[in-house]
């Protein structure tokens, strides 16, 4: 294991002690991830290997993984080396890890996705590589071509590495858009040109440059670009080319002769992008440039044989993926698959006449359009498996809560729109029309108002109405200058400030009257409305100065400028709560923080690396402003003193944009040059308000008042002090009888991030018996309790099937009447309403899955429907009447047919067989007393829902979606398993809160999570909090011990805290102890040492004791992890002491060696190698005595290993060997040790929110398993050493001592 030699150092050094206390985690979470679109300007930007995926956005590269347990593509990473736009992705077809990209700024890169790192960056001076590909003929060369070549090719490693020049590949006289090497013959090498021409190379043979030009360009100079390139997978030298305008062509590449040219159906369409189905010969697949058509053809016929429309908007690139997704099964998630968005059209039924020889293949086809959606359909099913649709594919520069919903986050872009997220699916709800050339600033209408206003590079200002989809009102005062920031007045509605580069800050009405006009020396970048004076407002300006205008006055004077920065100004925020205080941002990479009561510069925060752009103060806690800059990174600063409380490396460009909402102000958005928007909590900032809460303390030590807040510096509890918590407290003490249960679910959903709290605590309502009526108009868009389900799909598909189709409304796009009727019809079929889905299918023309389900209604409603459909046929006059009469038994109807047809012989036969009793007629019968009876039914299909949510849970969990996967549980009344997935997703104080309102029935996994925090706080120095939440454990007073053992204060505080905890003062427990030790209780005589002061005196006696029993045969975990668990919280400062060097030594082992059981008996796979390997480590490492050998260990986790591995095995790794005799001997022996966990629930590996969202330019390797760190970090003690957060959270429940071996706790929670 790699992981020993990198920490084996600190195995060595004893006297290791400092940084205790440093809170090592970071304190901003990553919980959400917008992903950009596929960028629509080069060619090869969708590329696919095995079982990933690629496409890249302007600036990154985004790689999707499918996740075979699900068989669904899963956001893998996110890489971000380019500082210009890419020009090109391509796979490496011999090593499916590695992947070259190019772009703009001359550069080459060669990644490896495995280890998300850059192997070989080439800066080639010759050009920009347009077009690149990897070389098929040589192992690690990648080659790459400028416009008009020449063809480079660069190995990139082995003796002869280094870039050369292709010998005939160059001067071409046309550019270059596209090449592709022939995948079998090697060397050969097809290059497609702007006018319409293609090159041929090939080793030995005569090369052939701009030949096969579409014959209607022939002697014209018109350009028809060769819009794509594929060799035939079959054959050396076919080759298919489509031209824009030209269309599809086969040529030989041999003899230069078109073997085929295809049809499009009309003269309008034009191929963009064509693919080979490698899973079957002879079919190609082609996408359209206008609208988005896949179209499927067959090299035998010139015209489609299928036509698919996707999307409205025209494609882009397609890739089909060479292995198909294995089906192993799949669960599908019951929402609507949350990628699929209200755009994607369904695809109507085929008509299946002349092409009924050709079957649908089988495949994958990565579709990009040009509107940057990005999904991957799956041909034979006719379906989307996922679909990215409308993701933005510039960079955002500005991004905004609406002010009257927390769930609806609008964007501007460089891309030209704005659009409007929903941000617990993710998904775009609306999108602004488009063509405004860049968008730097948006802000949104005031209240309810549903209108944005946005400003642009060159098109001034504008207001577009949300709902109606349309610009209603342009603003040209400033000509085509740039507006770099637009403000809506939110004290007065009327008003609108824009600031521009002609140097003016302009207010207006809404309806265009100009009411300022605030001339300054150069242009202005920012401008900010003050919350508290509705007719202030300030601004940002490039000649380093901010400044002050006051609107009532005529003056067009600033009332104050302040100067101090050293370079341009470019945003002013003031605060939300303090008054007179704003701060500004600037290219000098400061933030300056001003108040314009004393008109000074009270602090300046220094620490960013370049210019300064994104700026929030919190709307609660009136301290706390971030920050986002050119350095790629967010700050967190705490204003009264100006330190930098935390700093945000995940995104991997400019940050431009910060905006979080008054009611979710934990909650923080930011946006980027990388194309993404990310969602932060803050909430670790203020985790001991939150215990605060949880503890039930008094307001005053939850809310705050603003002055007193701002000037108390010590690093006491923050105070709220905002809108959010004056508006709960104002509510709750209307209330009447205890409104404990209010108080915790109200703070809860303002405090946790989005994604599932707010259904969380509508199921527990629910199950308290709340009534229906009082529940919030989108609970049956989450995830409903089962009584409900049933009740509300009904009327959901019954609104479908109503609906009327309402006028198109704008920019996304209303699903068509048959979308609703299908939609419904899936509905009515899962509730079992068969006979409701027969009619709408019927309605749809799908006559035939319509008699397929409808014998589940009876056979006489089956017979009347097939009778429905013969009388159609006749009148259609089509063959297909005769099964229909034949299966219902209607021979005189089908021989009337027959006859009108004048098809005589035919109307004989039937009557003939007829006659000879060969047709039944059918007579419906209804079974005499069922066998089964209802109950048994009953129980099996209860037994069947509980599955299916718990697969379910399993599904949202495994996505880092904890609080979902408990809704899920919650849904079918599973109380305890949906308490146990909130811990194990660390979401502790939303488990205590949701525990606690529920009561009894979630006691046990309540204390649990309580006993967890309690640990939380004994990081926080907040001991007296970690007490209170101990003493709501009813029996609580072996954790009051614990608690007061590891308390490191003087001996007052340390009596304090023992008569808080009703626990005899340390003086007395000396004796305590020393009488248990007479009397030989182990136990007692630990616990009281622990208590006094010297609680060194503990270790001896209780190691001793368990290595004891460790040495007989029969042990159990039962017996012995008591007394080290106990012996685990002696206070750090006496355990690193030299004196204890042993002992410490033995106590380590002892704790890793129990850990590693206790981590096989909680199934935390993950960490049970290295719990052993750490153990074994030490063994080795220190002068110990006790009684573990290393044959015992390494025997020990190989039997592990072997027993368990089919459980949890890859699909692709080794064969399975089943395991020795000698094995499940060890095995048993060490199961008989272990026994049952307590709480069932908790068992199986922790996923905190976010586990699964790619960081993005700081990769961290683990030091426990040598592999790249996917989701948060957790930094062990010496500042270097880094583990996965769920890692971390594993071990420290398994074994409370850092890895390092040093002595110092785990404290991950």
């Amino acid at each position: 294991m790699a992981w020993m030699t990198y920490i084996s150092h600190w195995f060595e050094q004893d006297d290791w002690y400092e940084g205790l206390q440093r809170a090592n985690m970071s304190q901003v979470r990553q919980v959400g991830l917008l992903a950009a679109g596929c960028q629509p300007w080069n060619k090869d930007v969708c590329a696919a290997s095995g079982d990933r995926f690629a496409y890249c956005a302007t600036l990154a590269i985004y790689i999707y993984q499918l996740d075979h347990r699900y068989n669904e593509f899963k956001l893998h990473a996110i890489m971000s080396e380019h500082k210009k736009t890419i020009t090109a992705i391509s796979w490496c077809p011999h090593n499916p890890d590695l992947f070259a990209s190019g772009s703009t700024d001359n550069l080459v890169i060669i990644w490896n996705v495995a280890e998300q790192k850059v192997i070989a960056k080439l800066d080639s001076q010759k050009g920009i590589p347009a077009s690149l590909s990897w070389c098929w003929n040589a192992g690690d060369a990648v080659a790459f071509v400028s416009h008009r070549g020449p063809l480079f090719i660069w190995t990139i490693s082995g003796p002869d590495s280094g870039v050369t020049v292709h010998k005939e590949a160059h001067s071409f006289l046309s550019d270059v858009c596209i090449f592709r090497w022939h995948t079998q013959k090697k060397g050969k090498v097809v290059f497609g040109h702007i006018d319409g021409s293609l090159s041929i190379f090939q080793p030995g043979n005569k090369n052939q440059k701009h030949v096969l030009r579409p014959e209607s360009l022939e002697g014209t100079d018109e350009e028809d670009p060769v819009t794509a390139l594929e060799w035939d997978p079959l054959s050396t030298d076919y080759l298919l080319v489509a031209n824009l305008h030209y269309g599809i062509r086969l040529v030989d590449s041999e003899s230069l002769y078109c073997i085929t040219t295809f049809n499009l159906p009309s003269a309008a369409a034009s191929v963009q992008c064509l693919a080979w189905v490698p899973s079957a010969p002879g079919m190609f697949i082609t996408g359209d440039s206008q609208v988005g058509v896949l179209r499927i053809w067959n090299v035998s016929k010139t015209t489609p044989i299928d036509n698919l429309k996707l999307k409205k908007t025209g494609f882009h690139c397609l890739h089909v993926l060479n292995s198909p997704p294995k089906k192993k099964f799949s669960i599908q998630s019951p929402t609507k698959n949350h990628y699929t968005s209200s755009t994607s059209e369904a695809v109507p039924p085929p008509t299946l006449t002349q092409n009924q020889a050709f079957s649908l293949p089988p495949g994958h086809v990565v579709c990009c359009f040009l509107d940057g959606g990005v999904g991957l359909y799956d041909m034979g099913a006719k379906k989307w498996d996922f679909l990215r649709d409308l993701g933005h594919v510039e960079t955002i520069f500005d991004c905004k809560f609406k002010p009257d919903d927390p769930n609806l986050l609008a964007t501007a872009s460089f891309d030209g729109t704005i659009k409007v997220w929903d941000i617990n699916t993710l998904t775009a709800v609306y999108t602004s029309p488009g063509n405004e050339g860049v968008i730097y600033s948006l802000s949104w209408a005031p209240g309810d108002l549903n209108c944005i206003a946005g400003a642009t590079s060159r098109n001034g200002a504008f207001i577009w109405d949300v709902q109606k989809g349309k610009i209603v009102q342009r603003f040209n005062e400033h000509g085509k200058n740039g507006i770099f920031c637009i403000s809506w007045s939110h004290k007065d509605s009327k008003r609108i400030a824009t600031c521009s580069g002609d140097g003016f800050c302009i207010i207006r009405t809404i309806d265009g009257k100009v009411l300022h006009k605030y001339k300054h020396p150069a242009a202005v970048f920012g401008c900010d409305w003050s919350q508290n004076n509705k007719d202030m407002i300030a601004t940002g300006c490039e000649d380093k100065n901010v400044r002050v205008y006051y609107v009532a006055t005529s003056s067009d004077q600033p009332l104050k400028v302040f100067s101090g920065h050293t370079a341009k100004v470019f945003h002013v925020k003031w605060s939300p709560l303090r008054e007179g205080i704003l701060c500004s941002g600037s290219d000098d990479g400061s933030v300056r923080i001003w108040d314009y009561t004393q008109e000074a510069c009270i602090n300046v925060l220094s620490g960013h690396t370049a210019p300064v752009r994104g700026l929030m103060w919190n709307t609660e806690i009136p301290y706390l402003l971030l920050s986002g800059s050119w350095d790629y990174t967010i700050k967190v600063w705490d204003t009264r003193e100006g330190t930098c409380l935390d700093t945000v490396y995940d995104h991997g460009a400019d940050v431009y944009g910060l905006t979080c909402h008054p009611s979710r102000p934990f909650t923080m958005a930011s946006c980027s040059r990388d194309s993404t928007v990310r969602l932060w909590s803050l909430t670790p900032l203020i985790t001991p308000l939150q215990i605060n809460i949880l503890a039930d303390r008094s307001w005053e030590e939850i809310i705050g008042n603003i002055g007193i807040e701002y000037s108390a510096v010590e690093q006491g509890t923050p105070l709220l002090c905002g809108k959010m918590s004056r508006d709960i407290r104002q509510e709750i003490e209307k209330l009447t009888g205890n409104p404990r249960a209010k108080k915790l679910r109200w703070f809860s959903e303002c405090l946790s991030p989005p994604g599932g709290s707010e259904n969380l605590w509508n199921l527990v309502a629910v199950i308290k018996g709340q009534d229906d009526s009082l529940l919030p108009q989108n609970y049956c868009k989450g995830i409903m309790h089962l009584k409900h389900l049933i009740k509300f799909r009904t009327s959901e598909a019954q609104e479908l099937t109503t609906v009327k189709m309402s006028k198109f409304g704008g920019g996304i796009g209303v699903p068509t009447k048959e979308e609703r009727l299908k939609e419904a019809a899936e509905i009515h079929l899962r509730l079992g309403q068969i006979q409701r889905y027969c009619e709408l299918m019927v309605e749809l023309g799908e006559w035939d899955k319509a008699l397929s389900v409808a014998p589940g209604v009876s056979v006489k409603y089956w017979k009347k429907l097939m009778q429905r459909r013969a009388d159609q046929l006749i009148q259609e006059d089509k063959d297909d009447v005769i099964p229909y009469c034949i299966a219902i038994g209607d021979v005189k109807k089908l021989a009337n047919f027959f006859m009108s047809r004048g098809q005589l012989k035919e109307a004989l036969l039937v009557a003939q067989a007829a006659c000879e009793g060969n047709m039944q007629t059918i007579h419906v019968s209804t079974p005499k007393g069922a066998s089964y009876s209802g109950d048994t039914y009953k129980e099996e299909f209860n037994e069947l829902l509980h599955k299916v949510s718990k697969e379910l849970a399993e599904w949202y969990f495994q996505d880092g979606r904890a609080v979902l996967a408990a809704c899920c549980h919650l849904a079918v009344d599973n109380i305890e398993l949906a308490m146990a997935y909130l811990i194990r997703g660390n979401e502790l104080e939303l488990a205590v809160c949701v525990g606690t309102v529920l009561g009894e029935s979630a006691a046990p996994t309540t204390h649990y999570a309580l006993e967890l925090l309690a640990r939380k706080c004994m990081m926080i120095p907040t001991w007296n909090l970690a007490a209170d939440l101990l003493l709501m454990i009813p029996d609580n007073e072996l954790h009051l011990v614990k608690l007061c053992a590891f308390y490191p204060g003087c001996i007052e505080e340390i009596n304090d805290l023992h008569e808080k905890c009703k626990l005899p003062t340390a003086e007395e427990c000396m004796q305590l102890a020393e009488t248990a030790y007479a009397d030989g209780n182990i136990f007692e005589t630990v616990k009281y040492y622990l208590l006094s002061q010297e609680p060194e005196k503990a270790l001896p006696i209780g190691i001793d004791f368990v290595k004891e029993y460790i040495s007989s045969s029969n042990w159990t975990l039962d017996t012995i992890y008591p007394v080290l668990d106990l012996l685990s919280y002696i206070r750090t400062e006496k355990l690193v002491l030299h004196t204890c060097t042993a002992a410490r030594n033995e106590l380590l082992i002892l704790c890793g060696y129990i850990g590693a059981l206790l981590a096989i008996r909680k199934q935390y796979q993950s960490i049970v190698p290295a719990l052993y390997e750490y153990t074994s480590q030490l063994l080795k490492r220190r002068e110990v005595s006790v009684p573990l050998k290393l044959e015992q260990l390494s025997e020990e986790l190989d039997a592990w290993r072997a027993c368990t591995q089919s459980t949890y095995e890859s699909l692709e790794d080794s064969p399975y060997t089943p395991p020795s005799d000698s094995q499940r001997m060890v095995y048993s022996t060490l199961l008989k040790r272990l026994k049952e966990e307590s709480l069932q629930g908790i068992i199986g590996p922790d996923y905190v929110t976010g586990s699964n969202l790619p960081s993005h330019s700081d990769i961290h390797i683990s030091c426990l398993t040598g592999l790249k760190i996917q989701g948060p970090v957790f930094f062990l003690e010496d500042g270097k050493s880094a583990i996965s957060l769920n890692d971390a959270l594993m071990w420290a429940k398994v074994n409370p001592f850092s890895p390092l071996g040093t002595g110092i706790r785990l404290n991950p929670f």
